[in-house]
């Protein structure tokens, strides 16, 4: 098992920055890969970055790409994603998952291809 808590959501006006962190812990070594999701109200969970641990190789969702950075350390227990240029369609919970799937084609989702999940964290941007 492992277990993901996420942290740093927070109310940001439009335009500004903010960085989301997300610590694992457990059986950590079974884990291929990491990501962030979100889920506005009303929304489905919609993807929003990843990292593979086998070479540190990065994806983003097309709304994020450019503007959103994640990062992860080696020993598969902590990722980030710093948020830049945010604007109100980002406002969302977002929340941190580990798969123990190395395909690209998981990691890059749906949502419920992810085996473990934080509580998420509130994001709120406002204009």
């Amino acid at each position: 098992q492992v277990q993901v808590v996420e942290s740093g959501g927070n109310l940001v006006q439009a335009g500004g920055s903010l960085r989301l962190s997300c610590l694992a812990s457990g059986d950590t070594s079974s884990t291929y890969a990491m990501a962030w999701f979100r889920q506005a109200p009303g929304k489905d969970r919609e993807f929003v970055a990843a990292i593979m641990w086998s070479d540190s190789t990065t994806y983003y969702g097309d709304p994020v790409r450019g503007r959103f950075t994640i990062s992860g350390n080696n020993a598969k227990t902590a990722v980030t994603l710093q948020m830049n240029s945010l604007e109100p369609e980002d406002t969302a919970v977002y929340y941190c998952a580990a798969t123990r799937s190395p395909s690209v084609g998981t990691v890059l989702g749906p949502w419920y291809e992810y085996d473990y999940w934080g509580q998420g964290t509130q994001v709120t941007v406002s204009s």
